[in-house]
């Protein structure tokens, strides 16, 4: 009968010849392949991959700890493909990325350019948080942003807050006795003139303002009321 290895056998183990065991059992994969696997899970999914999201994907030809041999970590091999980290991304990073994606378009990037972008770029969302709005954000990337559109994007951001406060989205009449005591905030008239005074501009700017609450995570029913969570 053959004798099982004993513990001798196994602290007689040659490391390297060890280590270049392993390696021939193991499938390779070029850098790029491993960056092509992230692109194509991103692309399927329409975000950035978490390590388990990445684990759990059927597609996935890569395993993620062979992602993180090759790279070092999960987040330096999600920049190396374009990704960005969802909760790592620094302010230098995030304007980095509108800077590029400015290059890419040839003139200033929207809302809606981040928005078809998803996975490759971060959510709207954390340029909120991260700068206080989109249009801060774009200033600080250096680009030069219209009197017009940052006044928008000020009414929007009050709409949401009072749509939070209301636990619906503002009317005319809630807007004009909010601003009663909040005298920093636009006029109601104001914001009925950044669309021509056309005829349904306060459900425009209703709409704009349900959008701004869906894109932070919120819910809005059918009727304007805003669903709590959990």
């Amino acid at each position: 009968m053959a004798r099982k290895p004993g513990y001798e056998a196994i602290t007689g183990i040659d490391p390297d010849e060890l280590a270049a065991f392993r390696a021939s059992m193991r499938k390779r994969y070029s850098d790029e392949q491993i960056l092509a696997e992230l692109r194509a899970h991103a692309k399927r999914t329409g975000r950035s991959p978490t390590m388990k999201e990445f684990a759990a994907d059927p597609a996935a030809a890569v395993h993620p700890q062979t992602v993180i041999e090759h790279f070092g970590t999960w987040n330096a091999a999600k920049r190396a493909a374009g990704l960005v980290p969802r909760r790592f991304a620094t302010r230098e990073e995030l304007l980095a990325l509108l800077r590029a994606l400015g290059d890419e378009l040839g003139r200033t990037p929207t809302t809606r350019d981040i928005d078809e972008r998803r996975g490759g770029m971060p959510s709207k969302s954390l340029y909120w948080h991260t700068f206080g709005s989109l249009t801060a954000a774009l200033r600080a990337a250096g680009y030069d942003v219209a009197a017009g559109q940052e006044r928008l994007e000020r009414a929007v951001e009050q709409g949401a807050a009072l749509a939070r406060e209301l636990g619906r989205l503002p009317k005319f009449a809630d807007w004009s006795a909010a601003r009663r005591v909040r005298p920093g905030m636009l006029t109601e008239w104001q914001v009925y003139r950044m669309f021509d005074s056309r005829r349904g501009a306060w459900a425009t700017f209703q709409f704009l303002i349900r959008q701004r609450l869906l894109d932070e995570g919120g819910e809005v029913a059918s009727d304007g009321s805003l669903v709590a969570s959990g």
